[in-house]
């Protein structure tokens, strides 16, 4: 499962991995959360394209959002051939731009759950933003009103994540974006391989504050190893101000 994640690399560093042509501007998120906007990148008329949607899939054949469970999370073993998934795989797959999630491990029948960060391992000193496997469909309501949504592929987590949860985010490589976002040359079958848990030397966790868990906590705090914070973890983070851009005042922002 993946129910909170990280969105902090510049936004061109983002354009830059996923070569969209939108020139967007957002602010960094530590703690993003179900039904908030986040940025996907899909293929529209053959070229790369940013969009902002619903965290949490809604089917086209929905008839009462409100009486529909929130899909954020799309089972990798199941999404060529269950309903509410099945048409998204074939025609409208995503990426979803990362720089982390959250997971949760079980530490005893009374004791709070323990909160691990997730990333890419550092290389030089740096950890490059990632790309989550999407899934993305527009709902249009009874009075002509639309929503799009999207949500995470998931598969059995790999040995390194295993430990804290037996599910992880499908990972995608650059290599195999097209391959992913294609869905006109590469079939929901040709695409199905990419659903697989992501290589051990990918990634790496390491337990953080009980912070995270309040979701109006967004800083740079919730990311910082517990082995560095001083005691009393469970105090929540402090609220970070947005980082200021210097683009253009008509370009998508996420909030």
């Amino acid at each position: 499962m993946c129910g909170r994640y990280v969105i902090i690399s510049t936004p061109e560093a983002i354009r830059a991995l996923f070569r969209y042509g939108e020139q967007p501007n957002f602010p960094s998120r530590y703690n993003v959360a179900p039904t908030q906007p986040i940025p996907i990148v899909r293929l529209l008329d053959g070229k790369r394209s940013f969009a902002l949607m619903r965290w949490g899939l809604l089917p086209a054949w929905v008839q009462d959002p409100k009486a529909f469970p929130l899909l954020i999370n799309a089972r990798g073993e199941s999404v060529l051939d269950k309903p509410a998934f099945r048409n998204a795989m074939r025609r409208r797959r995503c990426l979803i731009p990362t720089d982390g999630f959250y997971e949760w491990q079980a530490a005893g029948d009374k004791a709070p759950k323990r909160p691990y960060f997730v990333r890419a391992r550092s290389s030089a000193g740096e950890t490059p933003p990632l790309a989550f496997a999407g899934l993305w469909e527009t709902w249009i309501g009874p009075n002509g009103e639309e929503l799009d949504t999207a949500a995470i592929v998931t598969i059995a987590a790999n040995r390194t994540l295993s430990a804290i949860h037996d599910r992880m985010p499908v990972f995608v490589a650059p290599e195999d974006f097209d391959r992913w976002l294609d869905c006109e040359r590469f079939d929901a079958k040709e695409a199905a391989p990419l659903i697989k848990p992501a290589d051990e030397t990918l990634l790496e966790a390491y337990p953080i504050s009980l912070a995270v868990n309040r979701v109006a906590n967004d800083s740079a705090a919730l990311i910082v190893p517990l082995s560095a914070q001083p005691a009393g973890d469970a105090q929540p983070a402090a609220k970070a101000k947005p980082r200021k851009s210097k683009a253009a005042d008509d370009q998508a922002t996420l909030f």
